[in-house]
């Protein structure tokens, strides 16, 4: 992967930061597994705007991605590697020896005519997907299951990975791309190697109306409202606007809101460097 920084030949040009897009093979997506994408403009069932600073945007298809890679022990070879407007990682289309075709998120280094496997067979190679319990310590994984067969939750975003630590009785310890050490079953699956596109953090639009392209409209800073509109606002002049906090109160920067009474705070080792 590798980034272009263009020419100023134009204003919106001038800082803009591009991917190269030197992995992708093709740009026609497998249309038996495209669905119809409605986008809402950020309003409910009655037409009335619940989410700010949504609307607009290209017009999209969802790409319906294989989380679970529940078809154990039967070979996959990697047909294409194609852009997804829905993620910021990179897919790859599979064709699996018994003929169905799927998509899954791509790890760095696939290529195509590359055969994937999943399942109790596999070995740790990348792309493949496995139990966490039956990875060598020191793995680099992505697309984690928190819970066995509910397919992948977390680290699927480009160029994230989480490295397997340790194994203690029926868990594995993961240190997450957070910093967070957790435990989590040895029977979750999880697929060996880091999520592609890890450029992706280097891109600059450029210029405002390429958000506009994306479906996010021109947000509002809250030092700039009123009192009424958001506790940080109001103030003579530029005033700074106080603690920084939510549009309902609820402090930001470093304020905890993670529930002290959460199920799942038992599994959490270590937790996330502020």
């Amino acid at each position: 992967m590798s980034v272009r920084k263009l020419k100023p030949i134009t204003p919106g040009q001038r800082f803009r930061v591009v991917n190269e897009f030197d992995a992708i093979t093709t740009d026609k997506p497998e249309k038996s597994l495209l669905v119809p994408y409605k986008k809402s403009g950020g309003r409910n069932n009655s037409g009335k705007m619940t989410m700010r600073y949504m609307g607009g945007g290209h017009k999209q298809k969802y790409r319906v991605i294989d989380f679970k890679r529940e078809k154990d022990n039967i070979p996959a070879t990697i047909k294409s590697i194609e852009y997804d407007p829905h993620r910021t990682a990179f897919i790859a289309l599979v064709y699996y020896a018994d003929g169905e075709k799927r998509y899954i998120i791509a790890q760095a280094g696939l290529e195509v005519g590359q055969t994937i496997l999943s399942g109790d067979e596999a070995k740790p190679n990348v792309g493949n997907a496995m139990k966490l319990g039956k990875m060598p310590l020191g793995s680099t994984v992505s697309c984690v299951e928190l819970r066995p067969g509910h397919g992948a939750q977390i680290v699927r975003s480009a160029g994230t990975f989480a490295q397997l630590v340790a194994k203690e009785g029926k868990y594995v310890i993961l240190r997450l791309p957070s910093g967070e050490s957790r435990m989590i079953l040895a029977e979750c699956k999880a697929t060996i190697g880091v999520v592609s596109n890890s450029d992706h953090q280097l891109i600059v639009s450029g210029k405002a109306g390429r958000s506009r392209w994306l479906g996010r409209r021109p947000r509002t800073r809250p030092v700039v409202m009123n009192p009424v509109d958001h506790p940080m606002g109001g103030g003579e002049g530029r005033a700074s606007g106080g603690h920084p906090r939510s549009r309902n109160g609820v402090p930001a920067k470093g304020f905890r809101t993670r529930s002290k009474t959460k199920a799942s705070n038992k599994h959490i080792v270590e937790r996330r460097k502020k």
